[in-house]
C-alpha cells in the first residue's frame, strides 16, 4: 500500500526540504516570482531566519561569506532577471574561492517561456560557467530530488555554487510527494600506498613546503595538519586569502602566499625541492601568475591533495596527485610515522624570522598609518575576532600585518571581488553573533555594497566597519602607473563622509585622520552597541605596503626610458 503525503504547494516543500537539509539563515531580496516560496517562509520563521538585504550582489556576497564560514551550503533568495544578474558575483566569487552555496532564483512562469517574458532569463546558459550545476524545477513532485541533489552538489568533491530556478507557477502547484532525508557528505580518502609515497618523497627531500589552502576545511582538519607539521618540522604557508588554516602565530607558520607575497618566501617555494599543497588549486594569485612552478611540469617534486579529481593534473602535473577530502588527508598526515627532518628543520626558524620582520608595521606616508593601525588591531582583536575584507591595495595592509589565529578567522575573496567586505561582515555577525567581526574596505570597495549597513543596523549586527579612503581606485592606479606612467584617468574618486553615511543609517561613525585618533575612535565603536563606521582618510602616496606611488611612477619612467 502507498504511503500517503500531505498535500502541498511546491513552496511548501521547497521551505521543509531546506528545513531538512538544515538550512537555518537564508538571504535574498524578495521578488514577485517567488512570493509563494515567501509565503512558505512566514510560516517557517521561527525555525528559518530570512535576512532581508538591500542588493543582489550584497545577499549573494552574504550567502558566500555564510558558505565559507559554517561549511554548510549559504542559501540566497533572488528574483528574475535582475534579481538574478546582481547576484552573480556571489556565484562567481563562491565557484573560485570553492564554497558550498545554493542560489535560489525565480522565473516566469512555465506556460510563458522562451518568448523573452518579462525579465526572463536562461540561467543555464547565464549561470554555466560560474556554477557546479544548475537545474530548472519543472514538476514539485521533483523538488525534495532535485533540492536533495543541490546539497550533494553544493558540497561533495570540490565545494562551490549551485543555481536552483523557480517558475512561479510551479512553486503554486500542490502535489503529494514523500520529503527526502538530510544530506551526507560524501568524502575520498588517500590510500596507503599514497600515504606510503608520500612518505618517502617527504624523507627524501631537503627543502620541503606546505601549503593549505581551499575549501572544504574543518578545525579538526587544521588541528591534524597543524600535528603533521610539528611532527615533520614543515614549514607551513597558506594559499591566497587562506591565511585562517593556521594559526599565523605558530612557529612553523612562514607566511602566506599571493599578491604582494614577502620576497624571501617567494624565493623559497621556487628553491624547494618538495611542495605539499594540500587542498589549494593552485591558481594564479596563489602562485605569482603562475611563475612559482613550472608548467605543466614543475621543478620541485610536487604532492596535489584537492577534494575533486578534476583539479588534479588541470595545471600542474604533481608527482603524486592525491585525491582527498580535507579530513581525511589530514587524519592520514597527523597518523603518519615522522620522518627524520634534520637536513630541514634548521631552516624553519629562518623562514619564520623572515615572516616575523615583514610583519613589523612599516613606517607609511601621510599622518594616517594604515600599517601602525593594523599592527596596532593585531595586538588588540581577540583570538576569535573574524576579519573580512573585499578587494583592493588596503587589503595588502591587512594580509601583511595582521596575524589570523585560526581556522575561520578570515572571510576574503580569492576571486578578487571587490564589494565583499561590508556583505561578508553581516554573515559573519549573524552565523556567530557572540564574535567581534571587524571589516575592512576601501573607499571604492565600500561604495560598491555599502548600502548592506543598513541590513547591518536592521538585523543588529553590531560590526566595525573600517573605510580606507584615498579617494581613488588604488589598485587601478597602482598598475595604471605601473604601465602608463602619469596618464591619470579613470580611477580618481570623489568620496562623501563616511561616518556621516553611518549616522544616516543610525549607526555610529568616527573620522580619522592622524594614526593616535584610531584607537580611541575603535574603541567608541566597540562600546556603543551598534554598528559603526570608522572612516580612515590615507594618503595615495601609500599606495601598496612596499612601495610609494611616486617610487613607483619613477621606476615605471625609468623602464619606459630604457
Amino acid at each position: 500500500m502507498a504511503t500517503a503525503h500531505p498535500r502541498r504547494s511546491g513552496a511548501q516543500v521547497l521551505i521543509d526540504q531546506l528545513r531538512i537539509h538544515g538550512t537555518e539563515t537564508i538571504f535574498g531580496v524578495p521578488g514577485e516570482s517567488y512570493l509563494a516560496a515567501l509565503d512558505a517562509l512566514y510560516a517557517q520563521r521561527n525555525s528559518i531566519r530570512y535576512v532581508i538585504c538591500r542588493q543582489e550582489g550584497g545577499a549573494s556576497y552574504m550567502a558566500e561569506a555564510y558558505g565559507k564560514l559554517t561549511g554548510k551550503p549559504g542559501i540566497c533568495f533572488v528574483t528574475r532577471g535582475p534579481g538574478a544578474t546582481n547576484a552573480a558575483v556571489g556565484m562567481h566569487t563562491g565557484f573560485q574561492d570553492s564554497t558550498p552555496m545554493i542560489l535560489l532564483v525565480g522565473q516566469v512562469a512555465r506556460e510563458t517561456t522562451d518568448r523573452e517574458a518579462f525579465q526572463e532569463i536562461d540561467y543555464r546558459r547565464m549561470y554555466g560557467e560560474m556554477a557546479k550545476w544548475v537545474t530548472q524545477i519543472e514538476d514539485a513532485r521533483r523538488i525534495p530530488e532535485l533540492i536533495s541533489q543541490a546539497f550533494h552538489t553544493a558540497l561533495n568533491g570540490r565545494p562551490g555554487p549551485v543555481v536552483v530556478v523557480l517558475p512561479e507557477d510551479m512553486l503554486t502547484d500542490e502535489v503529494e510527494v514523500a520529503d527526502a532525508g538530510p544530506y551526507r557528505i560524501a568524502r575520498g580518502a588517500p590510500s596507503a600506498a599514497d600515504m606510503a609515497t608520500l612518505r618517502e618523497l617527504l624523507a627524501a627531500s631537503k627543502q620541503p613546503l606546505l601549503i593549505l589552502g581551499g575549501g572544504g576545511w574543518s578545525a579538526e582538519a587544521c588541528a591534524d595538519m597543524k600535528a603533521f607539521a610539528e611532527a615533520n618540522h614543515l614549514p607551513v604557508t597558506t594559499a591566497f586569502r587562506n591565511q585562517d588554516l593556521i594559526d599565523n602565530r605558530h612557529a612553523n607558520f612562514v607566511g602566506d602566499l599571493g599578491l604582494g607575497v614577502n620576497p624571501p618566501l617567494g624565493k623559497r617555494i621556487k628553491e624547494s625541492d618538495l611542495i605539499i599543497a594540500v587542498g589549494p588549486r593552485l591558481g594564479e594569485a596563489t602562485t605569482g601568475g603562475y611563475t612559482m612552478f613550472d608548467l605543466p611540469v614543475p621543478s620541485q617534486k610536487m604532492v596535489h591533495v584537492h577534494a575533486s579529481a578534476e583539479e588534479l593534473g588541470r595545471v600542474y602535473q604533481a608527482s603524486l596527485p592525491i585525491n582527498s577530502g580535507m579530513a581525511q588527508f589530514a587524519a592520514s598526515a597527523r597518523a603518519m610515522k615522522p620522518v627524520d627532518a634534520s637536513a630541514w628543520k634548521d631552516k624553519v626558524a629562518v623562514a619564520r624570522a623572515d615572516y616575523l620582520k615583514n610583519i613589523e608595521p612599516v613606517p607609511q606616508p601621510g599622518s594616517a598609518d594604515l600599517a601602525a593601525i593594523v599592527g596596532w588591531l593585531n595586538k588588540r582583536l581577540p583570538d576569535d575576532v573574524i576579519v573580512t575584507n573585499g578587494a583592493g591595495n588596503y587589503a595588502g595592509f591587512v594580509h601583511r600585518f595582521f596575524q589570523y589565529r585560526g581556522f575561520r578567522t578570515q572571510l576574503a575573496p580569492t576571486n578578487g571581488s571587490m564589494g565583499y567586505g561590508v556583505p561578508s561582515a553581516v554573515a559573519a555577525k549573524i552565523a556567530a553573533p557572540g564574535r567581534m567581526v571587524v571589516s575592512f574596505s576601501g573607499d571604492g570597495c565600500f561604495l560598491m555594497n555599502g548600502q548592506e549597513f543598513s541590513t547591518a543596523v536592521q538585523h543588529g549586527a553590531n560590526i566595525v566597519f573600517i573605510v580606507v579612503d584615498n579617494g581613488m581606485y588604488g589598485t587601478i592606479r597602482m598598475h595604471q602607473e605601473r604601465d602608463y606612467p602619469t596618464r591619470v584617468h579613470g580611477t580618481e574618486l570623489k568620496n562623501p563622509d563616511f561616518a556621516a553615511y553611518a549616522r544616516a543609517f543610525n549607526g555610529h561613525g568616527e573620522t580619522v585622520e592622524k594614526t593616535a585618533d584610531f584607537a580611541a575612535a575603535f574603541e567608541r565603536c566597540v562600546a556603543i552597541g551598534k554598528p559603526s563606521i570608522i572612516h580612515i582618510k590615507t594618503d595615495a602616496e601609500a599606495i601598496t605596503s612596499r612601495i610609494t606611488l611616486t617610487k613607483l611612477r619613477e621606476q615605471s619612467l625609468a623602464r619606459q626610458k630604457h
